[in-house]
């Protein structure tokens, strides 16, 4: 069972930056695609980023090309969803993701709020 906890969300102006963090532990992180997605208020969930087990493939909504950037440190169990230019839109609740392949995310995190005021 892996267990994956994010942090860094938090209130920012529009135009800013904030930088999310999810640490895993219970398993063998190296082996696993992992994933951001979000929810806002009355939207379902949707995909923001994902990077393969490797760190040498990511992707991205079209809605996060050129702001944000997903990368992972698989000796300490990290991935991070550094998030720039940030706008009003992007408000949700961000949450972590780790599974076998993109598309089928077996664990999730609890979530961290992101809060972008314009």
């Amino acid at each position: 069972q892996v267990q994956l906890v994010e942090s860094g969300g938090g209130l920012v102006q529009a135009g800013g930056s904030l930088r999310l963090s999810c640490v895993a532990s219970g398993g063998t992180f190296s082996s696993y695609v992992m994933g951001w997605f979000r929810q806002a208020p009355g939207k379902e969930r949707e995909f923001v980023a994902r990077i393969s087990w490797s760190g040498a493939g990511t992707s991205y909504a079209d809605s996060a090309k050129g702001r944000f950037t997903i990368f992972r440190d698989n000796a300490r169990n990290t991935v991070t969803l550094q998030m720039n230019s940030l706008r009003p839109e992007d408000t949700a609740v961000y949450y972590c993701t780790a599974g076998p392949t993109h598309g089928h995310y077996d664990y999730w995190g609890q979530g961290t709020q992101v809060t972008v005021s314009s």
